[in-house]
């Protein structure tokens, strides 16, 4: 079951509004040891990112236009297992915007909510006809920002 929302959660280091996204851990994403195995956790971030993107209309835009974001890097720093059964919880929020592109931090809690994993995106805002990157428009700063709930025009060269 996936659930999408809006949160206020300053303990779990997510500042003001940030975007929380619900899993359910499958039997699959256990390793021998027991625990959901690293690459399982990738997919979490990776279905947070990706409802990030929905959520401020950036698939649309490379669905139609063939312009939208693309993946320049990511890491993940793990903290501790998960395990099956049990529910994951990913808040994921933008922390800085630059000109032609944007940093996503997630944390992945267990349902203790303790910290299971810390993730970072750089998304790039790209043409993909051209194959060249673009400055992102405005109207989509503005729905990152409204999301969040802040101003990012102090962060254009903080990434």
């Amino acid at each position: 079951m996936i659930c999408v929302l809006l949160c206020n959660n300053k303990n779990l280091g997510m500042n003001d509004s940030s975007v929380k996204l619900e899993l359910r851990i499958d039997w699959s994403e256990i390793d021998l040891f027991g625990h959901v195995n690293n690459l399982a956790i990738m997919k979490y971030v990776q279905a947070a990112r990706v409802n990030y993107l929905e959520l401020v209309d950036l698939m649309q835009l490379q669905t139609e236009m063939k312009i939208g974001p693309i993946l320049a890097s990511t890491n993940c720093q793990f903290r501790k297992p998960l395990f099956y059964p049990g529910q994951v919880t990913v808040y994921s929020k933008v922390d800085s915007i630059k000109n032609t592109s944007f940093r996503i931090q997630h944390i992945v809690n267990n349902d203790k909510h303790e910290i299971s994993a810390e993730a970072h995106d750089i998304i790039v805002f790209y043409d993909f006809n051209k194959n060249t990157k673009l400055a992102i428009p405005e109207t989509i700063r503005r729905k990152i920002e409204a999301l969040e709930n802040q101003d990012f025009s102090d962060t254009t060269n903080a990434i």
